[in-house]
């Protein structure tokens, strides 16, 4: 369901795998990344008019209130299927896509999954 060698995957990996005990698996086909919670995923779908879309080069992550409402009327962004009831949106990634800005997304969506401890690590500057 997705190339390992994916260099939007590649970026998103070296970001997500940078914070505190930050790990890999695949979930439901398609690379998750995680502590004790998922905190990111790199594919997902949406349904339209009765039918799956998949969306294989998309993020998805979980921002805050705020971020989530000025981020959902952007032409890039989605909710996907079975997460975003939860509160999670889906970004498509591609050639111009600010990579400080999903850094900055993939932080919020660590702070809000991975508790305190990795928080405060995170905070100090640990990895």
């Amino acid at each position: 369901m997705f190339d390992d060698d994916d260099p939007l995957l590649v970026r998103v990996r070296g970001i997500a795998l940078a914070f505190p005990d930050a790990a890999e698996k695949i979930s439901h086909g398609h690379p998750a990344f995680y502590t004790t919670k998922v905190f990111a995923y790199y594919g997902g779908s949406i349904k339209v008019g009765g039918e799956w879309v998949r969306k294989e080069r998309a993020l998805l992550i979980l921002p805050d209130d705020a971020e989530r409402a000025a981020l959902l009327p952007e032409e890039r962004c989605f909710v996907p299927a079975y997460l975003g009831p939860s509160g999670w949106i889906g970004l498509e990634l591609g050639d111009d896509t600010d990579w400080g800005e999903i850094g900055e997304l993939l932080d919020t969506s660590y702070r809000r999954t991975a508790g305190p401890r990795r928080v405060a690590r995170l905070d100090k500057g640990a990895d």
